[in-house]
């Protein structure tokens, strides 16, 4: 454990609602902010389910699990979180509606509180600018399955002091995860070379180089990939890697991070992937299928 003792979470969505389950596993007492109960019923089913599966394959015993459930709250009113050591921020990638929660928060945080964004694309400097503790501002970018992803970047903007950074990268390490240290450039280190990746796969699609299912069994033989950038796109939403290839386009202005065409319009078409049914894959069956892009 770290000098934290009570974690907030702003957002209780897919990530937000694991970075709240690894924090209550790793033993803080953890308050998780939404705008609405249903969204609470949902995040805390989800999390009951992960941890079912944790006991099952004996990675975590019953009291565990129910100790670690009764570290979890839920709210609606932000000022609720003006107690809390560490808040960790997942909301929607707009820099306006994470910059006005900021503010809100440090009006009411105590001067120890650290601010920390799990944002993938956004600059940490962005959001530091609208508080007024640049100093204890840091970027700790989880990655999808939290519960299961080994990987913190932890990123250190121009005015984030090194007391903050110390306290960010032990409080990493004390959720059991791997951190490394990321500058404050839109996408850190993972991003900055994964989204060309992923963008040059659809680029692929587009031109027809190869078929859906080939690019992404080649990836997988050929470099050892656990998955091929498709079907990753699929998981990870097809709309979430737009917005973040517009965010790093904006930011580098490089050909590499502008969104192909074929992304753009599958987004438009609700094509998002998993979450949709429908991506580069169709998942209304078992086993998905290939989806009809009208290539």
């Amino acid at each position: 454990m770290t000098d934290i003792r009570r974690v907030g979470v702003l957002g209780c969505g897919l990530m937000g609602s694991g970075i709240a389950q690894v924090a209550a596993m790793a033993g803080y007492e953890t308050l998780v902010r939404d705008v609405a109960p249903d969204i609470w019923s949902r995040a805390r089913a989800n999390i009951e389910q992960s941890l079912a599966k944790f006991v099952e394959k004996g990675k975590l015993t019953a009291p565990d699990r129910d100790a670690t459930l009764k570290r979890l709250s839920f709210t609606t009113d932000t000022s609720d979180l003006k107690g809390c050591d560490i808040i960790l921020e997942a909301v929607t990638e707009d820099l306006e509606l994470k910059n006005a929660l900021w503010n809100q928060l440090d009006g009411l945080c105590g001067r120890g509180t650290i601010f920390a964004s799990n944002t993938s694309s956004l600059t940490i400097a962005a959001m530091a600018a609208a508080t007024q503790r640049g100093d204890r501002f840091v970027g700790l970018h989880f990655f999808n399955p939290v519960p299961l992803m080994q990987l913190i970047e932890v990123v250190r903007t121009v005015t984030t002091s090194d007391e903050t950074y110390g306290r960010a990268f032990a409080f990493a390490k004390s959720l059991g995860k791997e951190p490394v240290a990321a500058k404050d450039a839109s996408g850190f280190l993972v991003n900055l070379l994964l989204v060309p990746y992923l963008l040059d796969a659809v680029r692929a699609v587009e031109h027809r180089v190869g078929s859906v299912a080939d690019i992404d069994r080649a990836m997988q033989l050929g470099c050892g990939h656990p998955m091929g950038p498709l079907t990753l796109l699929d998981f990870v939403g097809l709309d979430t890697t737009y917005r973040i290839a517009e965010i790093m386009f904006d930011e580098y202005r490089e050909a590499k991070y502008a969104p192909p065409s074929l992304l753009k319009r599958m987004v438009l078409a609700g094509m998002t992937g998993r979450k949709s049914g429908k991506g580069f894959y169709d998942y209304s069956g078992n086993p998905p299928k290939v989806s009809d892009l009208g290539l």
